[in-house]
């Protein structure tokens, strides 16, 4: 838009990058932030940086972390011997909510896509193998999102772990998720009855 400032445009621009935020959103958000005081955009300014300076990801599972490991797997109290696989760090917020589960996880950053050109090795699954070969892990829980991706996603995982043979139990969580569902948006109380209700998988 030749009217407005390139500061302006610029803004407009990179908050469109943003998941979820069309256009008419980022020019909202754009003139919003104009509008506010100056000591409004200098605390989102400071809060974007510590975040990127300062957050990162768990060395373990890839979960949101402030350190080498995040909270969870630095916690003696959870139960190393059961690990639920998520597709994303959004995931294991929802299931944490719930209160229902204290073992572990694991994020695979994605899920198998071929028509996307997504295949296990573009996201974390040989770092899952790598952990289930360790030997701790009794039962791994796939919670991967009830679609297209996350079926394949699950599919494939459990095979893989099939064939590494020992006794790892691979359960999926129950149907009470709507398919084509996304973890994330699923409420506490239906992810919680997924988790218990869980079921063998192969």
């Amino acid at each position: 838009m030749e009217i407005l400032p390139r500061a302006l445009v610029a803004l407009i621009e990179e908050l469109t990058r943003l998941p979820g935020v069309g256009p008419k959103s980022a020019q909202r958000l754009a003139f919003h932030l104009l509008r506010a005081p100056r000591g409004n955009s200098e605390r989102l300014s400071r809060a974007l940086l510590e975040v990127r300076d300062g957050v990162g990801f768990c060395e373990v599972c890839s979960f949101i972390s402030e350190g080498p490991r995040c909270p969870i797997c630095a916690d003696p109290r959870r139960d190393a011997t059961l690990v639920c696989v998520v597709e994303d760090p959004m995931d294991v917020i929802a299931i944490e909510r719930t209160g229902e589960f204290r073992g572990l996880y694991h994020v695979l950053m994605g899920a198998i896509s071929p028509i996307d050109g997504v295949g296990p090795g573009e996201i974390r699954v040989a770092e899952l193998l790598g952990r289930l070969r360790e030997g701790a892990v009794e039962e791994l829980i796939l919670a991967t999102d009830v679609d297209v991706e996350g079926e394949a996603t699950s599919g494939y995982l459990a095979q893989v772990v099939a064939e590494l043979g020992g006794a790892i139990r691979v359960s999926r969580l129950a149907r009470g998720l709507p398919m084509g569902g996304e973890l994330e948006y699923a409420d506490e109380l239906t992810i919680a009855r997924a988790l218990s209700g869980r079921r063998p998988v192969g």
